[in-house]
């Protein structure tokens, strides 16, 4: 890949090698390229706010509402959470490579912030219904659902190329420090305030993120990928569908199988350690926050250190996901709070490793045109496990005791790891040169993505 221009958030100029340029890049990615920082910044707001959202609304349940079905109450409720990212991927895709992003950034912060702002006056003002949750977990999902991928695919636009990297992991690292933040705060507010206090608090987040990408100008040259390759006065190609881009990648399309795999077990933490904090540890919202905050710490530390690992990125992720496999499974086998607390932080940790070494790889071989397109159905793809497991689990929570959840999770990852291992064995030197990324001359035509 090559690189041109700058997106320095103090000039316009390109970097030309000045004497103050050692020190500048010393200094933080986020520091020395202003735009890039508050769009991040955005991105942890409206990520945190979600996450807080979803695990205030899951304690509430479990805790408070639920009853007797808080297994299936609270997974039914993390599905409809995660629909919008699959029902509406074609949308999202179409949306992305037409519109300008920064358009599509603040307009999809702002409407999330005016339904967290709605739904916490009609808390306020007595209890809803448990349907005005869901209602609001589906819009405010939806909204993130937009706001994630442009993201991704906005960052060559703000950050210089030999930044990407950096700029990889700071976004990665974007989720570890949501639900180090988010998954926190939920329940220690829904437990002070109630579920009125999370939807009052998200909405301030959504409403600076987007205040922060208003504030924000990107690139006057920037412009989506669609439209840059189309001719002037022509119509914009339309984005390729996931099945036609993956048929050309094929050591792609396995990995990705792999995950969706995982997934269904590993994503099930959300709806098993509730359960487990109520009917095992017998404590309260403070034990949920600090278990979410064992998984986003690890998932921060993984996500910066991951990078460093030696090895190709399938040897890695499958040493990475049976070590998952053995933290998911210690709280089934030795009941207490260490042992969950640890448990999450090394789950978390393997996270982060595998989305830092695999969004790298994805980086490089998704040609540029697919990647609008790719990464926002890719995050679907990945997503649609999230809603199955959520009910499976959910529905298994209220007939089986959650250190037995733990156990199901850990066995159903094993068989995942030795598929990702035997996946790179088939391509001991990489991916098929077929699927080698062709070069383009500016940073702005070259989307990157995020595994989720």
């Amino acid at each position: 890949m090559t690189a041109s221009g700058t997106a320095s958030g103090t000039a316009t100029q390109p970097v030309t090698g000045t004497a103050d340029e050692p020190a500048a890049r010393r200094l933080p990615l986020v520091l020395r390229n202003r735009r890039f920082g508050a769009v991040w910044a955005a991105q942890v707001l409206t990520q945190a706010a979600g996450r807080m959202f979803q695990v205030g609304t899951v304690w509430w349940l479990v805790g408070y509402a639920a009853g007797a079905d808080r297994g299936l109450a609270s997974g039914a409720f993390l599905a409809v959470s995660t629909l919008p990212a699959v029902a509406l991927a074609p949308l999202v895709a179409s949306l992305i490579a037409r519109r300008p992003h920064r358009t599509v950034l603040g307009a999809s912060a702002a409407l999330a912030g005016l339904v967290a702002l709605g739904t916490a006056g009609w808390t306020y003002a007595g209890t809803p219904p448990m349907a005005v949750a869901y209602g609001a977990a589906l819009l405010l999902a939806g909204c993130q659902a937009v706001f994630d991928p442009c993201l991704t695919t906005s960052v060559p636009e703000l950050v210089e190329d030999a930044d990407i990297e950096t700029a990889t992991g700071f976004e990665l690292s974007t989720q570890s420090l949501a639900g180090l933040a988010g998954g926190l705060l939920g329940p220690l507010v829904v437990d002070t305030a109630g579920p009125a206090g999370v939807v009052a608090g998200c909405a301030g987040a959504y409403l600076l993120a987007a205040s922060l990408i208003g504030a924000t100008r990107f690139p006057a040259s920037a412009a989506p990928a669609a439209d840059a390759a189309a001719p002037a006065g022509d119509v914009p190609a339309p984005v390729r569908p996931l099945r036609r881009i993956l048929s050309e990648l094929p050591f792609i399309r396995r990995v990705l199988l792999c995950f969706t795999a995982a997934n269904v077990f590993t994503t099930a933490v959300f709806v098993v350690m509730p359960l487990y904090t109520r009917t095992v540890l017998h404590a309260d919202g403070s034990t949920v926050a600090a278990l979410e905050a064992a998984l986003g710490a690890g998932t921060l530390v993984g996500s910066f250190t991951g990078g460093r690992l030696p090895g190709a990125p399938t040897a890695v992720g499958a040493g990475c996901l049976v070590l998952m496999a053995a933290a998911l499974g210690l709280p089934g086998l030795a009941a207490g709070h260490a042992a969950a607390l640890g448990a999450m932080a090394v789950a978390g940790w393997c996270v982060g490793v595998i989305g830092v070494r695999f969004v790298a790889l994805f980086q490089r071989l998704v040609p540029a045109g697919d990647r609008p397109g790719f990464f926002a159905v890719m995050q679907a793809l990945l997503g649609a496990t999230f809603p199955v497991s959520s009910l499976v689990f959910g529905l298994l929570g209220d007939h089986l005791p959650a250190r037995t959840l733990c156990l199901v999770q850990a066995i159903g990852v094993l068989p995942v790891a030795a598929a990702l291992w035997w996946t790179g064995r088939r391509v001991p030197d990489g991916p098929e040169p077929a699927a080698a990324p062709q070069e383009v001359p500016a940073p702005a035509a070259q989307p990157i993505g995020d595994v989720r």
